[in-house]
């Protein structure tokens, strides 16, 4: 009489870590799920609330409140984004055991990143080097912060249609 011994393995990724990350900086947690675009819209939207405290004309305490649930709502989406990146790892039968990868064809290139996060780097880092040389108004560029979250929601959206077509 032989018992099958199933060994099982440890989640690919920890929601509790995720949790505590996102606690600790708004984004974090998204950033060890690997959810590098929602990292980056998370700690866009942060800053902009926080940066939304601190104007004269904000209306508190409602901008405070919005803040809390942002705040809040990272941390569990997180949480949540580290959970469903371990069902998926799960086979159907509910065995801890990463499912299979695909075998890559001889001479099949993989892509390794993309050229917007590449191109949005150069521009910042264009940006704050004319600020530098104070030959543009810092002050004034920050205020149009909301354009980089409508430029990631763009890529976003034709990511999911790209990969749609796929």
């Amino acid at each position: 009489m032989t018992d099958k011994i199933i060994i099982q393995k440890r989640p690919p990724k920890s929601p509790a870590a995720a949790g505590i990350l996102s606690g600790l900086f708004p984004g974090a947690g998204s950033l060890y799920n690997g959810q590098v675009e929602k990292a980056v819209l998370y700690i866009v939207i942060f800053a902009g609330l926080v940066t939304f405290q601190t104007r004269t004309f904000s209306p508190q305490p409602f901008s405070a409140i919005i803040l809390g649930f942002f705040y809040v709502f990272q941390i569990i989406d997180a949480i949540n984004g580290a959970k469903d990146i371990n069902r998926r790892a799960l086979v159907e039968n509910g065995v801890d055991k990463p499912l299979p990868a695909k075998p890559l064809a001889a001479g099949v290139s993989v892509p390794s990143g993309s050229v917007f996060w590449g191109i949005v780097l150069m521009a910042l880092g264009a940006i704050f080097l004319l600020a530098n040389f104070d030959l543009i108004d810092f002050d004034r560029i920050f205020d149009f912060w909301p354009v980089v979250v409508i430029v990631i929601g763009l890529k976003m959206v034709a990511d999911y249609f790209t990969k749609k077509n796929d």
